[in-house]
């Protein structure tokens, strides 16, 4: 899945965002053909602060009125269940979105972690000794 609306954020940035009221959120669908019925979700889009979602989810809005309840019988309640989402502005996925972003910072000082309270390094030491590493068992 691809994060739609962040085109040019950092990491920092998107956080900043998300504090003030953004959120990181995905529209289901639902797609029907008599007897299979299928639920799908849309790409994760960015929503700014104060920023209304129905520019983004109207194509898929559209796309379960028109073949979303023609399955029998899981195309109507997938279907209203979809509709939902949409009505409240999508599924929202910001704490496992911004997560991930947050793990993934290229600008994060990683340099060193603490795993079980016990503060490590991953810089190099002028020494010649293999590198040591703390991982507990």
């Amino acid at each position: 899945m691809q994060i739609k609306n962040i085109e040019g954020l950092r990491v920092s940035q998107v956080r900043d965002l998300v504090y003030q009221g953004g959120k990181f959120v995905v529209f289901p669908y639902t797609v029907s053909l008599v007897l299979m019925t299928l639920k799908r979700s849309s790409d994760i889009y960015f929503i700014r602060p104060g920023e209304n979602t129905f520019k983004y989810s109207y194509g898929f809005v559209f796309l379960n009125l028109l073949v979303g309840w023609w399955g029998i019988p899981w195309g109507p309640i997938y279907t209203i269940g979809s509709a939902y989402h949409h009505v409240v502005g999508g599924k929202d996925l910001t704490q496992v979105v911004l997560s991930h972003l947050t793990q993934h910072d290229p600008e994060a000082n990683t340099s060193t972690y603490n795993i079980n309270g016990i503060d490590s390094a991953n810089q190099e030491s002028n020494s010649t000794d293999a590198p040591t590493y703390n991982i507990p068992v």
